[in-house]
């Protein structure tokens, strides 16, 4: 398991190169406005958005783990505390394949999923779902207002 942290920043290349120094580590996966750091130490995903005029937000906060099973047990826990989640779905978006939930926090937007592939996609397709929501890897146009259903959805 381990956290990801999901920014806006101004200059997508200025932002690898510092990143790349400070974590020393290279991008895991760059695309056209995008791109994503495994980190083993310590373990975070960092996942970076272009979006200039924006930089420095956050896009939002996500907790990366192992299999579906361990997703399907955390929508579970997470959501028989009152809690609103979006339900487990499989997902393509963001240029992976996964099965993810979403849950709305009082300051930020939290993802719960497991990578199983890659993909050259970055906008969301549902590949299956309980979840009834749609959601778009664009952030809302003012991120402290995005709620579940604007969510980003990029590991």
């Amino acid at each position: 398991m381990r956290l990801q942290l999901a920014l806006n920043v101004d200059d997508l290349d200025q932002s690898i190169e510092f990143y790349s120094k400070m974590f020393d580590t290279e991008p895991y996966k760059v695309k056209d406005g995008y791109a994503n750091f495994a980190i083993a130490e310590p373990p975070l995903k960092l996942v970076l958005f272009e979006h200039p005029g924006n930089g420095g937000t956050l896009n939002h906060l996500g907790v990366e783990v192992e299999t579906a099973e361990q997703v399907a047990a955390a929508e579970a826990r997470i959501a028989g505390t009152g809690l609103d989640t979006t339900g487990v779905g499989d997902t393509i978006c963001c240029y992976a394949a996964k099965t993810e939930t979403w849950v709305e926090g009082p300051d930020t937007r939290w993802e719960w999923y497991v990578k199983t592939g890659d993909t050259e996609v970055m906008e969301m397709r549902h590949v299956g779902t309980d979840a009834g929501a749609e959601c778009a890897c664009e952030p809302a146009e003012e991120p402290a207002a995005v709620g579940v259903a604007d969510r980003g959805c990029c590991p």
